[in-house]
């Protein structure tokens, strides 16, 4: 996968000249381009909107160990509760990304933000007294996974070529809403009961929709499509580019969903750890894997995607291969998965940096689509797998050894 998109990457060295067309003096530094400050506003509202949509999609992945007491659910069924969401927010995402390179941003960040309250206080309210209301209601709240085929169209179209790595990567930061959810969620739970903290995530989203529909705005100028939505998604899946990310992605943050939804389950489940405990963890995890992804962005933009990508497979290979083989939790387990989560999330910072290079102006959204709905579909096979393989064997090794096996194909 690497090698082709190597092939398509262009060649980047210090006498290159700048994406602006601005020639530069032998030896000296491209000048920087100017960046107007609407630009900065739109990546500051669209990362906001990302982490509050992801803290919303991950409400139910906390509270897995506590619904799988209430309700007497199998290890299965607990994977099934946190992965529906999953999938759905994954699959959601191809025809919200379409849907946005002809709206744009400006109308599609409120829209997916309101319709994301409804599902919110059908859980907290009504949705958690039994399995079938819980998958129902969690199916809904995948639309909050949609909010990231929204932004990076959006963001995209207000930077210049060797400025988007860095600024997708500010974006993609956003998915560290799941954090939020995961420090917050059973504490407010243990607090002021089980709405709570889906009262709260709703009313943030009512906030954030109508501050977004005031003051976001599409870059001037973007690309509009005009042909029909079928007739661009086909054009989409015949680009070279979208496959290539598409595999690429479903390792990168398909591994980061999945140990994000799953790791709770993993510790409280493998190394005995208490639930609040477990998601503490989840949480550090999750805030590098975040904070690598602008890292991993703008180390694209100088070092290029590929390179990037190419050192965050080989680390998280490392990774998974130690953690197969089910050592301590302290120290060598924690580096380990420490490793994996930077690896993660410098990985997904590079795969779009890669997208915004390759993929046509107009085609952005389509492309982020189907790129994410990979990224997202390769965090919903992991905890069914792992599930599955703890109920059969009593241990998740293998798990992670076939966690290594999928980061080393992508090598390839």
């Amino acid at each position: 996968m690497l090698q082709s998109s190597r092939s398509q990457e262009p060649e980047r060295g210090p006498e290159q000249e700048p994406a602006s067309g601005r020639a530069q003096g032998p030896g000296r530094e491209p000048a920087p381009v100017a960046v107007p400050g609407r630009a900065w506003l739109a990546l500051a509202l669209a990362t906001v909107g990302f982490a509050v949509n992801f803290w919303a999609w991950a409400l139910l992945s906390p509270l897995g160990p506590r619904f799988k007491d209430s309700l007497d659910l199998s290890s299965f069924q607990q994977s099934l509760l946190v992965a529906v969401p999953v999938v759905v927010g994954s699959l959601g995402r191809i025809p919200v990304g379409a849907l946005t390179d002809r709206f744009g941003g400006r109308v599609m960040f409120p829209l997916v933000s309101a319709a994301t309250i409804v599902p919110v206080l059908y859980l907290g309210l009504a949705g958690h007294s039994s399995l079938g209301a819980l998958l129902a209601g969690g199916f809904f709240l995948g639309i909050g996974g949609t909010a990231f085929a929204v932004g990076v169209p959006l963001v995209s179209a207000w930077f210049p070529p060797e400025r988007r790595g860095l600024a997708i990567g500010i974006f993609g930061a956003g998915m560290g809403g799941t954090a939020v959810s995961a420090l917050t969620t059973v504490k407010l739970v243990d607090a002021h009961g089980l709405a709570a903290p889906f009262l709260i995530t709703a009313a943030v989203l009512a906030v954030y929709a109508v501050t977004a529909a005031l003051l976001l705005r599409d870059a001037p100028g973007r690309a509009v499509p005009t042909e029909p939505l079928a007739r661009r998604l086909a054009a989409t899946v015949r680009l070279g580019i979208t496959w290539q990310a598409s595999a690429l992605y479903a390792v990168a943050f398909g591994g980061y969903v999945a140990f994000s939804v799953y790791l709770p389950t993993y510790l409280k489940t493998g190394y005995g750890l208490p639930q609040a405990d477990a998601a503490n963890r989840m949480a550090g995890f999750v805030l590098l894997a975040v904070a690598m992804r602008p890292v991993g962005g703008w180390l694209s933009d100088r070092l290029g995607p590929v390179r990037v990508l190419t050192g965050s497979l080989s680390v998280l290979l490392a990774g998974a291969a130690v953690q197969s083989l089910t050592p301590s939790l302290a120290p060598v387990g924690t580096i380990a998965f420490l490793a994996m989560g930077a690896a993660l999330g410098a990985g997904s910072g590079a795969v779009f940096a890669l997208v915004a290079l390759l993929a046509p102006g107009n085609q952005v959204g389509s492309v982020t689509g189907i790129v994410g709905a990979a990224g997202g579909l390769g965090g919903f096979l992991p905890p069914l797998v792992m599930g599955v393989l703890y109920g059969k064997y009593g241990d998740y090794g293998v798990g992670l050894a076939l966690l290594g096996l999928v980061a080393a194909a992508a090598l390839a």
